[in-house]
């Protein structure tokens, strides 16, 4: 081929002029692409912590975690504890939290509960908070989004962020309700990515709300593998298998190191409330020996608060009971043995058909 015959015009086409719009454009680009790069001279501040537990961090500001877990195992009452630590500044459970500054307000949104429910959550937070319940409180926000659609809901997030600068802190309580399909891969991809800008844009943390699937451990649908792919944590908030009335917290994902597990129940007053030292696996389960001797007599005593018991099944009974409360959860067999051990120690001394505490002889149980 000669060199005549080779079409440079085709290789090495001439630059046309660029119109004015196309000009701006690129200078907008250029801008957008400065925006975007990393440099290796560059110099970042490590993201502030927002949330702990028990000095292992699980939020910071500019990412997003969540609570997952089967229905009804009390993924909502952990959530509670976790606004009420940022609100008050105060340990809740095993949170403690600090916003930032300027960055002061939670926004709590509901997308799945009646108004009345809502409203019996956002009294629960500031009893938990320790903040009177009769009037309103100018760190937390709380909207119910149940009766609008998946669309609108993301509208009205994106509004409220929009228009309040001070929120620092969002949950949003059923993060399957901002979408129309849960399996689609599509809107799981939108909303995660909403997620991120979201947080990114306003400088904030998100924690979301998602179910487990009801056959399995796994988050549900598409949306849930995105979660997992792209959250900082996802804690899993399980029901006790020794004892239905506890509920465990667990890390299920982390960035970090991961926290150590813990366990709550709900007390008289319909708040969560710590269980130290429990846990459903068989090899961390608290054992008499574990239980320390103050636990030991706080139990016993109220096992024989009114004094004497009568009869050995109802002795038997009644510390069984009250051993659960502390998370040692047996069968019959093993109170059998533990009273006795107590009888042989002289802490628990059998008269007549009467069994009776002798709160000296505590001494005898040495951890």
């Amino acid at each position: 081929m000669k060199i005549e015959e080779i079409p440079f015009d085709r290789i090495f086409p001439a630059k046309k002029e660029l119109t004015p719009q196309e000009k701006a454009n690129r200078d907008k680009f250029k801008k957008f692409l400065e925006y975007v790069r990393i440099r290796a001279t560059d110099r970042y501040v490590f993201p502030p912590e927002i949330l702990t537990v028990d000095e292992i961090t699980v939020a910071t500001v500019g990412n997003f975690s969540a609570s997952v877990g089967k229905p009804k195992s009390r993924k909502t009452f952990n959530v509670s504890a976790i606004v009420a630590a940022l609100i008050s500044g105060k340990e809740v459970l095993h949170y403690r939290a600090k916003l930032p500054e300027g960055k002061t307000k939670v926004l709590y949104i509901d997308t799945e509960q009646s108004r009345v429910h809502c409203f019996k959550v956002l009294h629960r937070i500031l009893r938990m908070s320790g903040l009177p319940s009769d009037c309103e409180v100018s760190s937390l926000d709380f909207l119910m989004l149940r009766e609008f659609t998946p669309q609108q809901r993301r509208n009205i997030i994106d509004s409220a962020l929009e228009v309040d600068d001070k929120i620092g802190f969002v949950v949003i309580d059923g993060i399957r309700d901002l979408i129309n399909d849960i399996n689609s891969p599509g809107e799981s991809v939108e909303i995660i990515n909403d997620l991120m800008r979201w947080t990114n844009m306003y400088n904030i943390h998100i924690h979301t709300v998602l179910h487990l699937n009801k056959s399995d451990d796994n988050t549900r649908g598409h949306i849930g593998t995105e979660l997992n792919n792209k959250a900082e944590t996802v804690m899993k908030i399980i029901k006790s298998e020794i004892n239905p009335d506890v509920s465990e917290v667990r890390p299920m994902i982390t960035r970090e190191k991961e926290f150590s597990n813990f366990a709550f129940r709900i007390n008289e007053d319909g708040l969560p409330e710590d269980i130290p030292g429990f846990s459903s696996d068989e090899e961390e389960r608290v054992t008499f020996e574990n239980i320390t001797v103050s636990q030991h007599k706080e139990i016993l005593d109220k096992v024989f608060a009114e004094g004497p018991v009568k009869g050995y099944n109802a002795l038997v009974g009644k510390l069984r009971e009250m051993y659960a409360e502390t998370g040692y959860r047996r069968g019959r067999t093993s109170f059998v043995m533990w009273l006795k051990h107590l009888m042989s120690k002289g802490i628990i001394v059998k008269d007549s058909r009467e069994y009776r505490y002798e709160q000296n002889k505590l001494t005898e149980l040495r951890n």
